[in-house]
């Protein structure tokens, strides 16, 4: 997911992390499973690596002086350069991470449902509320993970913490048109 220039949402998750400090793929890897990266961004590990030998060859990152090239790319640590921080900085900076709406599939569902048979509508939102009721339970415990790995302060344990909020007033929602639908 581009979002304007170059660089992927996935570079910039690992010229973030490399930001904290110097860290090869692995170590990188590691910490982004505990810190629920899939969470807050669709990162994958072979995106990760991918991104640092793309950011390598970029200029954006550079081995650090501690890693041992001898056992290979992947143990390779890597650090940010000026001008990756300055790229992370410029991207970070743009306007359209604060301004896009991308809608949920659930809510263009929504909009068409009135052509639906009744019954498919029943059992769609009762989909729903199950999907919802499922990802608030594991939002809450990846949330008690996030504020283990980091603290309850953390930017990442207030992204979790609304994606908690959302899917309770989700839930909530869901009350509501369940006891208001009149299908057809």
């Amino acid at each position: 997911m581009a979002r304007g220039g170059s660089l992927t949402l996935a570079d910039l998750v690992v010229l973030s992390m490399l930001a904290e400090g110097p860290a090869h793929g692995y170590e990188l890897w590691a910490v982004l499973v505990r810190r629920q990266v899939q969470k807050w961004a669709g990162v994958s590990r072979p995106q990760v690596y991918y991104s640092l030998k793309k950011l390598d060859e970029a200029g954006l990152v550079r081995a650090a002086a501690s890693g041992d090239a001898s056992q290979g790319p992947e143990r390779r640590v890597y650090e940010p350069t000026g001008a990756g921080r300055d790229a992370l900085a410029n991207e970070l900076a743009r306007s359209d991470w604060a301004t896009q709406r991308p809608p949920p599939p659930f809510l263009t569902w929504m909009v068409l449902a009135w052509q639906a048979r009744p019954d498919d509508v029943r059992a769609q939102l009762a989909r729903r509320r199950a999907f919802l009721q499922a990802q608030l339970a594991e939002d809450r415990a990846a949330l008690e993970a996030v504020i283990a790995e980091t603290s309850p302060l953390s930017d990442a344990a207030n992204v979790v913490r609304l994606t908690v909020r959302l899917e309770e007033t989700e839930l909530a929602w869901l009350d509501e048109v369940e006891a208001r639908h009149r299908p057809g």
